[in-house]
């Protein structure tokens, strides 16, 4: 019986009538600011940054060649379908979350718990990942301009940093990745209006960058660069050939993070029930386009072999080009896409914190609203803190490659509960809803799971490893504080 008991806690769901009314709820809500376009911009500024300028190369270098371009199509396949799937909830259960809140309205609070511990990772991780990257390409650029940071001031402690004498020593501090993260944070604590007005400026400056490399490369392309399209497998799984797309699918997928994070907007949306679908598949299909694009025009002008290791292999093919102003442009464009990745990432993850902690899986310290600001500004802090130490003080090597796996964990588990929801809620009012139920969610479910399983082990290693401390919170503190759960035994 106590087993019995256990087992149904676990699966306890959260109505959505009570979702709503915590949502509109007197002193908890959040204002709703966010427009259409506001909301694809926040979008853009998610998706375009870290992977597009960095991974494409890599991608293409050690599993893909030239046929990358098929990777980023099926990462958009998957990315699609779990779209659709997001933007049915979205406007169904309009409230902050995003898949931790449709998966407490679905499949319960033990599996909500797992998918809110999971954005942790993604967003807080993924924005001090993208810190590290913003500050060293800021230390670039200035350096071409003749200012030189210390080089103590630009590692973390566990760095050790070779000098132009020949002699070495220890980094202090990621200083301008601290400094960054803080910014972010304390613009977003400010309010949201305030917020997708930067981000709208600067998805301007970089969608320019990625259209003016496109557009000035396209004339410098060497078709001997397309051959072999696809190279000949090496007898090793993920080494060219299909596999090889497959697992630079997984790879690139990194690039299309953020588009979910548009999700976590739901409660801050002007007429959610229309605009949710829009921001979603809007800022999805614009950044699908510009991505094959410029994978096919980055492939063209540098050989796919020369780029193994090259961690900017963008500034290489610009360097193909007789322009070096435009170098000085992609860097600056590049900086921009790190900013907004970040600032999108840090405001998610705000609000599945305050979701998780309005629902008590979380201290009550975390759901506390601004009464001027009307945002979740302890989430803000406590990120603020969390993600400027991890970036200030930890080598990007060890922040590593679990955004992707955790992502495409999250969208599984949303193309699921369109399904579930279909069959417990059918006739529940939804703003946008799925075609071809349950064949869409099946392939979503399919192609994500695919890319999850061509990720390397070391990835699936430390997915486990990071649900296992999650488990030990949510036993520990979340199952006996859950509002849900005292609701029941009431």
């Amino acid at each position: 019986m106590a087993q019995e008991s256990m087992t149904e806690g676990l699966m306890r769901t959260k109505p959505i009538d009570r979702l709503r009314q915590d949502a509109e709820g007197s002193g908890h809500a959040l204002e709703r600011t966010i427009g259409p376009l506001s909301l694809i911009g926040l979008g853009i500024g998610a998706i375009i940054g870290a992977g597009l300028f960095s991974l494409t190369g890599i991608a293409a270098a050690e599993n893909a060649g030239p046929a990358v371009v098929i990777s980023f199509a099926i990462a958009a396949i998957g990315c699609a379908l779990a779209g659709m799937c997001y933007s049915e909830l979205a406007s169904m259960i309009p409230v902050s979350g995003s898949a931790y809140t449709y998966a407490y309205a679905t499949m319960g609070e033990f599996v909500a718990w797992i998918i809110g511990w999971d954005l942790v990772l993604e967003y807080a991780v993924g924005a001090a990942t993208v810190s590290v990257s913003w500050s060293k390409y800021v230390a670039t650029l200035l350096q071409d301009w003749g200012v030189t940071l210390p080089p103590r001031l630009l590692h973390s402690p566990f760095e050790t940093v070779q000098l132009a004498d020949g002699s070495s020593v220890h980094g202090l501090v990621n200083l301008p990745a601290v400094l960054i993260l803080c910014l972010i944070s304390l613009l977003l604590m400010r309010g949201v209006r305030e917020s997708t007005r930067v981000n709208s400026v600067i998805v301007v400056v970089k969608v320019a960058v990625v259209l003016a490399v496109v557009g000035v490369g396209l004339f410098y392309v060497k078709a001997q660069n397309y051959v072999p399209f696809i190279p000949e497998n090496t007898g090793t799984f993920g080494e060219y050939g299909w596999s090889g797309i497959m697992r630079a699918a997984g790879v690139v997928f990194f690039a299309y993070i953020g588009f979910d994070a548009v999700s976590t907007a739901a409660q801050e949306v002007k007429n959610p029930q229309r605009t949710m679908m829009v921001g979603i598949l809007g800022s999805l299909a614009v950044c699908t386009v510009l991505y094959i694009a410029f994978a096919a025009v980055l492939t063209g002008l540098v050989p796919y072999a020369s780029m193994k290791g090259d961690a900017a292999p963008v500034a290489t093919a610009i360097k193909q080009t007789p322009f070096p102003w435009l170098q000085t442009l992609v860097t600056l464009g590049v900086i921009a896409g790190f900013t907004t990745v970040m600032l999108v990432l840090l405001y998610g993850q705000s609000r599945v914190f305050y979701a998780m902690a309005n629902d008590r899986l979380l201290p009550k310290f975390f759901a506390a609203i601004h009464p001027t600001w009307r945002t979740p500004y302890r989430s803000n802090l406590f990120f603020m803190v969390f993600a400027a130490l991890l970036g200030g003080l930890t080598p990007i090597s060890t922040l590593g490659h679990m955004t992707s796996i955790g992502t495409l964990l999250a969208f599984i588990i949303v193309c699921a509960g369109v399904v579930i929801m279909r069959r417990t809620h059918p006739n529940e009012p939804r703003g946008y809803r799925v075609p071809l139920v349950p064949v869409v969610p099946a392939a979503g479910i399919l192609v994500c799971l695919a890319m999850m399983l061509s990720l390397d082990g070391e990835t699936w290693l430390r997915l486990v490893v990071w649900l296992a401390i999650g488990l030990a919170i949510y036993f520990g503190y979340g199952r006996r504080h859950s509002r849900v759960g005292r609701d029941a035994a009431r």
